[in-house]
């Protein structure tokens, strides 16, 4: 099934508002979502609603949230989120963090308490639109194990960073801290398909291509990987006072509580660092001169980070986005949530 992005995200703000939550956050939760599919991220659209539907309307996700920012110092701040909208108190956090680096050059804001937030990329593309520079990172419930291990310790921890240039371009990274993320698997499920041998493993410890057995994953280049994951999790757990590593809260266990997640986002403005007109000039550059690199054999072209993103959200602006058939229906349907959760053999972040 293909839907405008338009249409996609009215069928998601009518469910989670149907779930509970108010009309405003699930605005901003359906925008985010609905760049995810555009972008070609579906494991972070769509296939998301009937989750974020299941944990609102069970009370895991504070609908009326009382929001609060706490700027700790001239550059530092804490968001305060009750266990809301994670879309919605990122987003806020964001704009926090952009006011503070316009007026003193760099902020660095902790989100604390709050739900699951979807694709960092939306919020890191928010500062670079305002002509800054932003890295964001945040924590997720054990599901990786760690390099030399055979059990599961630290979330998919993912990190996120973006800059503007002069062209109306932007340079956006946004990755897991595994090969994979868990998003990517449930993806697969959702269309039967098999995954590479490269990204988890089951209950034994073995690499499998089976996304129905996958019971851990695996993180990026070994040891890197797994640093990259602890740094992640020291930013936005510790570093804030929160629950870390296997201490992180579930995000398909108990849905009726609040998962109480951390999030770091970093901004700083090439203006006080350098001429801002100069800095946007060498960023079309670079991204010129990387894309015309020659390209590997069977390689088309060398791509920069998030152009094929953009590319793929052309695309479905002239074609639709392409949505799987029991999603829709589900997001079509008067129903809120199914009951049928079944841990990480559907839902994980």
């Amino acid at each position: 099934m293909r839907v405008s992005k338009e249409d996609l995200h009215q069928l998601i703000q009518t469910k989670i508002e149907r779930a509970g939550l108010t009309e405003e956050h699930a605005d901003i939760v359906a925008d985010v979502l609905a760049f995810a599919d555009a972008r070609g991220i579906h494991s972070h659209g769509a296939v998301r609603v009937e989750y974020y539907s299941e944990r609102i309307a069970k009370g895991g996700i504070t609908n009326r949230p009382d929001f609060r920012f706490e700027q700790t110092g001239p550059t530092s701040g804490i968001f305060h989120g009750d266990n809301g909208s994670g879309h919605v108190a990122a987003k806020r956090a964001m704009e926090e963090a952009i006011r503070i680096a316009g007026k003193n050059g760099v902020a660095v804001v902790g989100v604390k308490n709050m739900s699951h937030s979807g694709a960092l990329a939306y919020f890191v593309e928010q500062a670079a639109s305002c002509d800054f520079v932003a890295l964001s990172v945040c924590q997720s419930d054990p599901m990786v194990v760690p390099f030399g291990g055979a059990e599961d310790y630290f979330g998919t921890n993912p990190i996120a960073f973006a800059a503007p240039t002069d062209d109306g371009r932007m340079l956006t990274f946004d990755m897991a801290t595994t090969v994979q993320a868990w998003g990517k698997v449930l993806h697969a499920r959702s269309r039967g398909e098999s995954i590479p041998p490269t990204w988890a493993v089951d209950a034994d410890g073995a690499a499998t291509t089976d996304p129905t057995k996958v019971n851990a994953l695996l993180p990026i280049a070994g040891p890197k990987g797994y640093g990259l994951m602890m740094m992640v999790d020291v930013l936005s757990g510790i570093l804030l006072g929160l629950p870390f590593g296997k201490h992180v809260s579930s995000m398909y266990a108990d849905l009726s509580k609040g998962r109480d997640l951390g999030q770091l986002h970093i901004v700083i403005n090439p203006a006080f660092f350098t001429d801002i007109e100069a800095f946007k000039a060498n960023m079309s550059e670079v991204l010129d001169e990387v894309t015309a690199v020659k390209p590997a054999p069977g390689v088309d072209r060398v791509y920069y980070p998030g152009e094929r993103g953009r590319l793929r959200e052309k695309t479905y602006e002239e074609e639709g986005i392409e949505i799987v058939d029991d999603i829709y229906e589900y997001l079509i349907s008067d129903a809120i949530h199914f009951d049928n959760y079944d841990g990480k053999n559907k839902f994980a972040e």
